[in-house]
């Protein structure tokens, strides 16, 4: 499949997921290798296996800022049960998210889409957006916004998705 199919396929999944089809979305979340905080580089492709989430924020982001904490306690309780979480950050300046995160450490990885190419292929239109990929790879749900308590959606699709081979 060539690019554009490939971006149309990732685009009706996260719509049929944000419409509430989650269970009809089968296309692949789309792979990726981004810079991550320390030096290294990491891809979704080395999770495979794991349920991932990923939530793209940003500094300036108000409900970004609300949700970390809950994040982290998501990764750190779930993710003995094959669950992680990737942080990843949209600015195009890295260093105030380095900084930001020196009062509000995370455990799971901060990648940095600087270029926004990742944010692209997961069509974000606003912060914070998560997207939650089952163990096969496959996109199952998107999250716009947050709001104190959504905290508990997440929740039920996390245990919902690792109990799934």
């Amino acid at each position: 499949m060539g690019r554009t199919g490939f971006l149309r396929a990732a685009t009706l999944a996260v719509a049929l997921t944000f419409a509430g089809l989650a269970s009809a979305a089968t296309e692949l979340a789309p792979d990726f290798l981004l810079a991550a905080a320390g030096g290294k580089t990491v891809g979704l492709a080395q999770y495979r296996g794991q349920v991932v989430m990923l939530n793209f924020w940003a500094t300036w982001c108000g409900p970004c800022r609300q949700e970390m904490p809950v994040l982290e306690q998501l990764h750190r309780k779930y993710k003995p049960l094959g669950f992680t979480l990737l942080g990843i950050n949209v600015e195009p300046d890295s260093a105030g998210a380095v900084e930001w995160l020196k009062a509000t450490p995370v455990s799971f990885p901060i990648l940095f889409d600087t270029d926004s190419k990742v944010s692209k292929l997961y069509t974000v239109s606003g912060m914070p957006s998560t997207v939650i990929v089952d163990r096969k790879g496959n996109l199952r749900y998107l999250h716009r916004g947050y709001k104190a308590g959504d905290e508990n959606e997440y929740l039920d699709q996390i245990r919902a998705l690792v109990r799934e081979p």
